[in-house]
């Protein structure tokens, strides 16, 4: 982002829960980190009246409830170029709020080149009206557009959506955020893979056995229990981020790392994924999900997820992709697994597992296992784990993913956000297992590894993340 040229940023939604929680911090991390320009300004906006002082003290209460030390430190700046407009509507009955004045008076105190960046952080439902009414109001020339996920809750509304924002922006206007591609340790599985042959040359179905996209979580929903009971693990999770991730291990070498090389290599990958069926799926509820306030007493939204995916092609054709997500389960972590293929045995023992794991969460660790000898007198096989965490990489300082993302958007560069032909896609694979034929939800109990059906996705082998085996240990075995 050149220093010179100012900001707007136009945070639609600017007291929600996405904002508070994910937009405010990041902003405020981009201004601690000095990667701002000199001359940026906040616009809240939303359907309430509220005045500027008032959205101040919000800004200030959401970095000290969910920013980091970094971002609370940025506070006062963040205060100093906060103003507040109430939001334009679609409908003709309603005026034009503030926002068009707001956002004139803004663009006449930085200047004519500055950009501006609306960033709807509102439900879903909320995406098409108001990008049509930012249309109306005159507010889409030459600005930027953050579009959210789920970007679309069902085939026909993805297409509807798309359909509306192509009529009123042009596609590099355009930037779908699905945070997990924005975490630097997702996008050192390019490297990874590309610079060590170590690792890229088993990157084929002739080494690895199964690959494994486990996104489990302790917390429940009980704070966005009304959006979940709406969505659900399947829509919110694997139609999006998991279903990137995958394609993201799937894809084959870019021709390059600019935006249109690597958003063409993911795309290719998941217009490779084979449509899902029932069979291979299973959804899951915990229990006590309906006690919950805000959500239906006989609800059937399902808190949690597992798929096996296949990718047809030379590369993949064959090998399980499992992907699994969930709430309320025994432990939180966010890994991409490769289980290698290893003999069943070496001198008359068992070998053991040997994968490459590479933890999403936080700056990223790379962990490899193998077989190995026991040390001492005897030959004795064993494992050995051998890891690497990036954060103790030097000299660096890993970006949190959206505060990445949102300074990819100020910079203009769309590497890292989805593109309608891959959301076409995701949307094809995942459309055989919703409506009628969506399998039927099964509980569970929380504080565990999900419906026991979950497990039979990855035989004859096992989930690398679950729980230990009575000696301790957790094999993995994809053969």
């Amino acid at each position: 982002m050149p220093a010179d040229r100012p900001v707007l940023l136009v945070l639609h939604g600017a007291r929600g829960d996405l904002a508070r929680r994910m937009v405010l911090p990041a902003l405020a991390t981009l201004h601690a980190r000095d990667l701002l320009p000199a001359r940026w300004a906040l616009l809240g906006a939303g359907r309430s009246e509220v005045s500027t002082a008032d959205f101040r003290s919000a800004v200030s209460e959401a970095l000290e409830t969910f920013g980091d030390e970094e971002a609370r430190g940025a506070g006062d700046a963040l205060r100093e170029r906060a103003t507040y407009a109430r939001d334009v509507s679609e409908s003709d009955e309603d005026d034009a709020g503030d926002l068009p004045d707001a956002v004139a008076r803004a663009r006449r105190s930085l200047g004519d080149e500055a950009v501006v960046v609306h960033y709807l952080a509102v439900p879903p439902e909320s995406f098409e009206p108001l990008t049509r009414a930012l249309h109306r109001h005159g507010l889409v020339d030459g600005v930027r557009v953050v579009y959210e996920k789920p970007y679309g809750t069902s085939p026909e509304s993805f297409r509807a959506l798309d359909a509306v924002v192509h009529e009123v922006l042009d596609e590099e206007q355009v930037f779908r955020i699905d945070h997990f591609l924005g975490k630097e340790a997702t996008q050192n599985l390019h490297v990874v893979r590309f610079a060590n042959e170590l690792v890229g040359g088993a990157w084929n179905r002739e080494h690895v056995a199964q690959v494994q996209v486990d996104v489990p979580e302790t917390l429940d929903v009980a704070d966005r229990a009304e959006f979940y009971d709406a969505t659900g693990a399947l829509l919110d999770m694997l139609v999006t981020h998991l279903f990137q991730v995958a394609a993201t291990v799937a894809m084959e070498p870019p021709a390059g790392l600019s935006a249109g090389d690597l958003a063409a290599a993911r795309d290719e990958a998941l217009e490779h994924f084979r449509p899902l069926t029932p069979d291979d799926v299973v959804l899951g509820q915990f229990e006590g999900y309906r006690e919950i306030d805000g959500v239906d007493d006989a609800s059937t939204t399902d808190t949690f997820v597992a798929a096996r995916l296949y990718v047809d092609t030379d590369r993949w054709r064959g090998v399980p992709f499992l992907l699994r997500t969930g709430k309320r389960m025994a432990a939180s972590a966010q890994q991409v697994t490769l289980v290698l293929r290893r003999p069943d045995e070496l001198f008359g023992q068992e070998v053991g597992p040997n994968q490459v794991a590479v933890s999403l969460a936080g700056s990223g660790e790379v962990r490899i296992t193998t077989t190995v000898k026991r040390p001492g007198p005897d030959l004795v096989l064993d494992t050995g784990t051998a890891t690497l965490a990036l954060a103790d990489v030097e000299p660096g300082a890993a970006l949190p993913p959206y505060a990445g993302l949102l300074a990819d958007v100020l910079a203009g560069d769309r590497t890292l956000f989805t593109t309608p032909r891959g959301l076409a896609a995701a949307w094809r694979a995942v459309e055989p297992v919703l409506g009628d034929a969506r399998p039927q939800v099964q509980p569970y109990a929380p504080d565990g590894w999900g419906p026991g059906a979950a497990e039979a996705l990855a035989a004859p082998g096992r989930w690398a993340l679950g729980p230990a085996d009575p000696d301790g240990t957790r094999p993995t075995d994809g053969d």
